[in-house]
């Protein structure tokens, strides 16, 4: 079971990092919060590619770092950083090959119905609006970035970068300089 082996790393994690562990602020030292997708070949690996290490930077992560028209919980979020924990810059990070680029609403429907969802229930949802799907990557980037920056409740003072990341080998393409 995964989480028996969950609990079992835990507890040699627990073991091996007790004495080099120390206690941190809930201020990111780099004063920056990123909003990025939750894709797993960004974990271990965005991060270190950035120079960004524990303790220095809010992490703020959805499917495809969409934002959707309400505005939902990133704005909550990216508020909460600025106002709360000291954040100063915004990166929104992107990225090539981003599964949620190539969303099917009718796979993603037939899926739903395999887990047991109502087909009555599916059909009340606009499944590709609700998703979050989108076929530009960096249109993508461009969009979160301007919901962000003219969020009434987002200080206008603070610079909102966009960048397209490449899971494959690290490298990072400015979309978006927040400094202009």
């Amino acid at each position: 079971m995964l989480l028996d082996e969950i609990l079992l790393a835990n507890s040699f994690f627990v073991h091996e990092y007790r004495d080099r562990l120390k206690k941190l602020s809930h201020q990111p030292k780099k004063q920056v919060a990123i909003f990025t997708c939750m894709d797993t070949r960004l974990v271990e690996f965005l991060e270190p590619a950035l120079g960004i290490k524990r303790g220095d930077a809010k992490i703020i992560k959805n499917a495809g770092n969409r934002i959707r028209d309400n505005c939902d919980d990133v704005i909550r979020s990216l508020a909460a950083a600025v106002y709360l924990l000291g954040v100063k810059e915004i990166l929104v990070i992107g990225h090539l090959d981003c599964g949620m680029s190539r969303v099917n609403k009718d796979v993603l429907a037939e899926r739903m119905l395999r887990y047991g969802i109502p087909k009555e229930e599916i059909g009340k949802v606009d499944l590709a609006g609700w998703i979050g799907g989108f076929s530009d990557t960096e249109e993508n980037i461009f969009d979160a970035v301007r919901k962000i920056r003219q969020h009434q409740l987002i200080p206008k003072n603070i610079p909102v970068h966009g960048l397209l990341f490449s899971p494959d080998d690290g490298k990072i393409k400015v979309v978006v300089n927040g400094y202009e």
